[in-house]
């Protein structure tokens, strides 16, 4: 069912300062700022050759990285995205089998304009899971 890793999305305080670190101390390529209000955050892309990172900044104090962040001072790693043909019947198959898909279940458009859902962590082994259709 899963296809590629598309992303690891990191957690961070300061994007700018994340963004010069990963551009300027790695020479990664990355995406410019792109703020995301029905997710609460805002994201820059690195692309490497065979996946992306993502890295997520709180955008306002609802926001689930402030919460993440609260707990996590440091930041860290907040979810892995992977592929998915065809996002309702992966949604079908997973929930048949007991899997719990986070919020209403309906996708949402992600950061990539493409539908996202996302998968309870204590279903995957403590791993926030999004799945995101190609």
């Amino acid at each position: 069912m899963i296809g590629r890793l598309n992303h690891v999305a990191i957690a961070v305080r300061d994007l700018v300062s994340a963004t010069a670190l990963y551009r300027d101390t790695l020479g990664a390529k990355v995406s410019e700022p792109l703020a995301q209000p029905a997710h609460g955050v805002t994201v820059v892309f690195i692309e490497l050759p065979n996946t992306k990172i993502e890295l997520l900044e709180p955008l306002g104090a609802n926001s689930p990285i402030a919460k993440f962040l609260e707990r996590s001072p440091d930041g860290g790693m907040h979810h892995i995205c992977y592929e998915v043909d065809d996002i309702l019947a992966a949604r079908d198959k997973l929930k048949a089998e007991g899997a719990r898909v986070l919020g209403d279940g309906e996708p949402k458009t992600g950061a990539h304009g493409k539908p996202v859902l996302f998968l309870h962590p204590k279903d995957f082994n403590g791993a926030l899971i999004e799945l995101e259709q190609v």
